[in-house]
């Protein structure tokens, strides 16, 4: 395997290219197999476990989606690969739990007769609730170091958010700008630093607004450009309520 620089490249030739792409998942297998073994807390057996293949799909997945400018490939691949393992873990808990809850208690019972279903909530998933709790944490953790390294706290964000809904809807529009134009995304990674002059002049938001929720708006973009699918998914909600609060 190469440096990141060589697999965002070779990322970027494969789509398209299914032999390619095919060399790409298995050039990267010793990277799917620790990725897969890190969620698994070991190591998959090739023909056995079926996360190794649904990571594979995953990285083959990622290589479709990636787009250059918005970062590294690696950290994304790992993630996709973490949450579709996530979402299967989640079916099979189902599964297993709908054919277990329906066969009858063991002979001998007080209620023998009756399904398992009529004495447990069905309701709980609960397999599927750690592995989602495991995510969210490890997400959370990369998440709040990468702000560090932007002189931003997780707690700034909730701070930091508009709470009027003419400053959150300008916050939005420079947001929506910032994310079709790469050069703004690519001069925050670069320096640390959001182009506030650039920004305020391509959106048409007042410079001082964007100052003064710069720590917002830095979440935001890293959030929606590093892959941080569930981060995005609290933010966006999080954004959601604040403009409910604001009218």
């Amino acid at each position: 395997m190469g440096s990141s620089e060589d697999i965002g490249a070779r990322v970027c030739a494969v789509k398209g290219d299914a032999r390619k792409a095919d060399e790409l998942v298995r050039d990267y297998l010793p990277f799917i197999t620790s990725e897969t073994a890190k969620f698994m807390a070991r190591r998959p057996v090739v023909g056995v476990d079926d996360e190794l293949g649904i990571a594979m799909f995953a990285f083959h997945e990622a290589t479709q989606i990636y787009d250059r400018q918005r970062g590294a490939f690696l950290p994304l691949a790992a993630r996709m690969i973490r949450n579709r393992l996530i979402d299967y873990r989640r079916r099979e808990a189902r599964h297993t739990r709908v054919v277990s809850l329906d066969a009858p208690r063991f002979e001998g019972d007080d209620e023998e007769g009756k399904t398992l279903l009529e004495h447990v909530d069905s309701g709980h998933d609960e397999i599927g609730d750690r592995h989602m709790r495991e995510a969210t944490r490890t997400e959370i953790e990369e998440f709040t170091q990468l702000l560090a390294s932007f002189d931003v706290k997780l707690t700034d964000v909730a701070d930091n958010c508009p709470k009027q809904e003419r400053t959150l809807s300008a916050c939005r529009r420079a947001l929506a700008y910032a994310r079709e134009h790469h050069e703004i995304l690519d001069r925050l990674e670069q320096t640390g630093k959001l182009p506030l002059a650039d920004l305020a002049e391509g959106s048409g938001v007042e410079r001082k607004t964007l100052e003064r929720h710069r720590r917002y708006l830095v979440a935001l973009l890293l959030a929606y450009t590093n892959g941080f699918e569930i981060i995005r998914g609290h933010l966006c909600r999080l954004d959601a309520r604040q403009g409910d609060d604001a009218r």
